[in-house]
């Protein structure tokens, strides 16, 4: 990036990379879009300690997006709703991996994080998903 004044660069806001993020929300097919449109997203910097503590987790830069909620392979007209299923993006352990990585644009980055957590909410495993998407694995 030549031209650019890094004394001045700053990293993006959580309201921009939320912004990314329903970018990438609004650009899925049709057929995904609406399975997603009941979902709650969060962008916040870091996981906070009961989210890596229920995922016996240390290091909160280890975590760039979790799904909390019930995926739809389980769903059921019995279950008693305790709130909107939510995404939630890690916006400093996305720019942290987005800077070890330096082979992908940011916004790129968001919506791959995004369309993992997403495909939690359809019922898929981290195995399923990395079975379609080596980068996961």
């Amino acid at each position: 990036m030549s031209g650019t004044d890094w004394a001045e660069a700053t990293p993006p806001t959580l309201e921009t990379m939320e912004e990314m993020a329903r970018g990438a929300l609004a650009a899925l097919p049709d057929t995904f879009a609406k399975g997603a449109a009941g979902i709650a997203l969060r962008v916040v910097d870091l996981a906070d300690d009961d989210i890596l503590d229920s995922l016996e987790m240390d290091d909160p830069y280890a975590l760039t997006g979790l799904y909390d909620g019930i995926p739809l392979t389980e769903k059921s007209v019995m279950d008693q709703p305790m709130g909107p299923d939510t995404i939630w993006l890690f916006r400093r352990a996305i720019l942290d991996e987005w800077i070890a990585r330096g082979d992908i644009a940011l916004g790129d980055l968001v919506a791959h994080v995004l369309v993992h957590e997403l495909a939690h909410h359809f019922g898929w495993s981290d195995a399923d998903i990395a079975r379609i998407d080596r980068w996961w694995e």
